[in-house]
């Protein structure tokens, strides 16, 4: 079993629910960057509000950043639970 195979998501309920899970959270954070740069785009037009800007762009990026590290977790957290599935079938047998 591998990370990003398109299997891992569809073994069992619990993970195609895992998969749901993860990405709301993926869609959520996605959402926020792109208001924080959205937001702080129009404060750079004036100058009394350059640092909200900033912070706002700063959280944007961070925001950016915990994209990819939420699909990193998913994949291991759906690794991790094909071998569970895989340890407990061989366990039954």
């Amino acid at each position: 079993m591998k990370l990003f195979r398109h299997e891992n998501r569809e073994r069992s309920p619990d993970t195609r629910r895992v998969y749901a899970l993860f990405e709301i959270a993926h869609t959520a954070v996605d959402f926020a960057a792109a208001v924080c740069f959205t937001i702080g785009s129009v404060l750079f037009f004036w100058a009394q509000y350059e640092t909200q800007a900033i912070w706002l762009f700063t959280i944007g990026s961070l925001c950016f950043m915990a994209k990819p590290t939420l699909k990193l977790a998913r994949e291991i957290k759906l690794y991790r639970m094909g071998k569970i599935d895989s340890l407990a079938s061989r366990y039954e047998d």
